[in-house]
């Protein structure tokens, strides 16, 4: 059997498992550990130009503006505007009284601007998605709560929403195309970051000590129970990790028989 659930599929549903006596509860105490994200800024970019920024390629090329940091330009297909919905003017600041405050005071300021980002005819058309990703070390633990899944700072710097060399390049790419940049809600009113890289949480290890699958994707404790997707992963790769998860999805199924007796790990 294969886990390939995704982060917030897979590893909900292994710390339940776990949890139960009717389940599988000698699984590894590292259920949930590691969890790391690119700690990244996504901000979008709405031109008042007549321009069609959706034409191309997602993601055709990268700014490394340091060892640990980098800018992708992102397109979406045309008619992809849900996240209008979403948005509010991008503000830096790390209290949620002082975003508002920028927020309100930005719109003020820009009235006509923020109406024509906000009702432009087709926002994905119009809008450049800056994905700013950094591969700075630190992990979150994932736990289940009373409501739910919950989060916990592990180790190093905490996630942040307010980055400001981020900020900093999306005003270099207003200016550029003549646009006006905005944020999803959740970061300004929360504060909370958003990833699209969420990683880890059944990471590998040499024991069940040290992690909850070995380097062939097999949980420990449990013969033909794989986890096979970016909960294995235990480092952030800076980018996109599709075609790493892909590789070692490919790798996995290399050690899979297909006389295989799933009472011999060997």
């Amino acid at each position: 059997m294969v886990f390939a659930g995704g982060v917030l599929g897979t590893v909900p549903l292994l710390l339940k498992l776990k949890a139960s006596a009717d389940g599988l509860p000698r699984l590894s105490d590292r259920v949930g550990a590691f969890v790391r994200t690119n700690s990244e800024s996504l901000i979008g970019v709405t031109t008042r130009a007549d321009r069609d920024l959706s034409e191309g390629i997602a993601i055709t090329s990268v700014l490394h503006t340091d060892e640990h940091s980098h800018l992708e330009p992102v397109r979406y297909g045309k008619g992809s505007g849900f996240f209008r919905l979403l948005m509010s003017p991008h503000v830096p600041g790390e209290g949620a009284p002082v975003r508002l405050i920028r927020v309100l005071a930005a719109m003020l300021r820009h009235p006509i601007h923020f109406l024509r980002a906000y009702f432009v005819d087709d926002w994905a058309k119009r809008t450049m998605i800056l994905l700013y990703m950094r591969t700075l070390e630190g992990h979150l633990r994932l736990r289940l709560g009373a409501f739910g899944l919950t989060t916990a700072l592990a180790e190093g710097p905490a996630p942040s929403a307010a980055i400001p060399e981020a900020t900093e390049l999306a005003r270099r790419v207003e200016k550029k195309i003549d646009g006006f940049a905005g944020s999803l809600l959740s970061e300004t009113i929360l504060g909370t970051p958003t990833t699209a890289h969420i990683l880890g949480g059944a990471c590998m290890g040499a024991t069940a000590e040290e992690g909850v699958i070995d380097d062939h994707h097999r949980v420990f404790g449990y013969d033909g129970l794989y986890v096979i997707d970016g909960a294995a992963m235990s480092a952030n790769p800076g980018v996109n990790p599709s075609l790493t998860i892909t590789a070692l999805a490919e790798r996995a199924m290399s050690f899979i028989s297909p006389n295989l007796s799933f009472g011999d790990r060997g």
